[in-house]
């Protein structure tokens, strides 16, 4: 298995004024909801992206959400059902 390119993954997405926008605002709102209690250091939740807002999830469930964030499938390329092997049908 190949090793990951951090440098040009960082390079591709995460550099773009639009996600560093989105970074700022996520880590904003984390450090809002730990001063008002909301979430904890270590309770496993922090604050997500999602069609209605920014809300709190568990750290496990907020990790690629095609439902809730459009922008995944545009970083993970769309149409991945389409590169997928066939089923083969029993005639």
């Amino acid at each position: 298995m190949a090793e990951r390119d951090y440098k040009s993954e960082y390079n591709k997405f995460q550099s773009s004024k639009k996600a560093k926008k989105k970074r700022a605002e996520r880590n904003k709102q984390n450090r809002k909801a730990k001063r008002n209690g909301i979430i904890k250091k270590g309770d496993g939740y922090d604050m997500a992206h999602t069609k209605n807002g920014v809300v709190k999830k568990k750290r496990s469930i907020n990790r690629g959400s095609k439902s809730d964030q459009p922008g995944d499938k545009k970083a993970r390329g769309k149409g991945q059902s389409k590169n997928q092997p066939k089923k083969k049908t029993n005639k």
